[in-house]
């Protein structure tokens, strides 16, 4: 599996740490920035790891900010991309498991590293289940297929 992840300043530590520890998990990770010390908008890196994912270069992607917040109503505008803030076990399964999230996004300053590990995995380890959720993520897809027209 390929992963891209993304922070901006405010998230610098977590995106670090969450590289090391997908690293030691034998996973290929590319890292679209913050570098340490630089200071960025962050739509500017959601935009440019959610287009990575849009057009197939990556299954999955991480993008951490403060809250998570920015970065997921950021990659959101990508069509064809799901993104989800996850800070429980539930919603870091279900963002897969019921909505087929490509990518899940943390905020430094709301969960420590642990914590952000144990999503991580949780959301790695979770796949689309289907069924119910099928005509509601196909729903998704054709209002952002609409939108995109006008």
């Amino acid at each position: 599996m390929k992963i891209a992840i993304g922070c901006d300043e405010a998230a610098y530590n977590l995106k670090v740490e969450l590289i090391k520890y997908l690293d030691s998990k034998g996973i290929d990770v590319t890292d679209f920035g913050a570098n340490a010390g630089e200071v960025v908008l962050y739509p500017d890196v959601a935009v440019a790891v959610a287009k990575s994912v849009a057009k197939g270069e990556f299954q999955r992607a991480v993008l951490v900010c403060g809250t998570g917040i920015g970065m997921a109503i950021t990659a959101n505008k990508v069509p064809g991309v799901r993104a989800a803030v996850c800070h429980d076990p539930f919603s870091a399964q279900r963002a897969r498991k019921s909505n087929d999230a490509q990518i899940i996004c943390f905020g430094e300053r709301v969960i420590g590293v642990e914590l952000a590990k144990n999503l991580l995995d949780i959301w790695l380890d979770s796949e689309f289940s289907g069924g119910s959720s099928t005509p509601k993520v196909d729903r998704i897809s054709k209002y952002e297929e609409e939108f995109m027209k006008k």
